[in-house]
């Protein structure tokens, strides 16, 4: 499939933004976990956490950049933006840091954003 001028330019607009935002609720993140010196283990495990799908994902007989069926849902799930907003939004009546974990997902998910990664179909593979 061969994209037009427009939504090449669409893409690449909209990769710049992701970026731009990655880049921000990374400093958010940090400023977040320096400030509550017990959020950097928060920081660490909701910046990588939601590619744990990926191991989930692993199968054999998968064609190229195919993630396994199964745990197509999982991954999903974890590279949306309605996770780290909800764990945000607790954040306002829940103690101990937990922003810092919702800004750390949002960051992992605005950085699979910004190089081209996205949601997944039914059987596995980025949408276009």
């Amino acid at each position: 499939m061969q994209l037009s001028s427009t939504q090449t330019a669409h893409r690449a607009a909209s990769r710049a933004v992701y970026g731009a935002l990655a880049v921000a609720l990374l400093a958010a993140a940090i400023h977040e976990a320096a400030t509550h010196g017990s959020g950097w283990w928060l920081f660490a495990a909701f910046l990588a956490g939601p590619d744990l799908a990926l191991f989930f994902g692993i199968g054999t007989q998968l064609e190229h950049g195919q993630l396994h069926p199964r745990a197509v849902p999982l991954y999903n799930a974890l590279h949306s933006f309605w996770g780290p907003a909800a764990l945000a939004l607790a954040a306002i009546v829940l103690p101990g840091g937990i922003l810092v974990g919702g800004l750390a997902w949002a960051c992992h998910v605005s950085v699979d954003r910004a190089v081209g990664y996205g949601m997944r179909t039914r059987d596995g593979f980025q949408r276009s």
